[in-house]
């Protein structure tokens, strides 16, 4: 399986030959999770969520300021 994932203007591939959770897609990546939002097509999806097929994710950074 391959999960094609956008993340800062660059396009990375994850290949996994078992379902990969999005947590686990963001770990190979070395992407801290509290960094970004999962984007699937228009909806933002948990880091628990399953990925079972070729998928393309996008990955949101999330800004906090004051």
């Amino acid at each position: 399986m391959r999960v094609e994932v956008e993340y800062s203007g660059q396009v990375h591939i994850v290949e996994s030959d078992d379902a990969i959770s999005v947590s686990d897609v963001l770990s190979r990546l070395s992407i801290p999770p509290s960094t970004v939002l999962a984007v699937f097509g228009d909806t933002i999806i948990p880091h628990t969520s399953i990925i079972n097929d070729d998928t393309k994710l996008e990955l949101v950074i999330v800004s906090s300021g004051g």
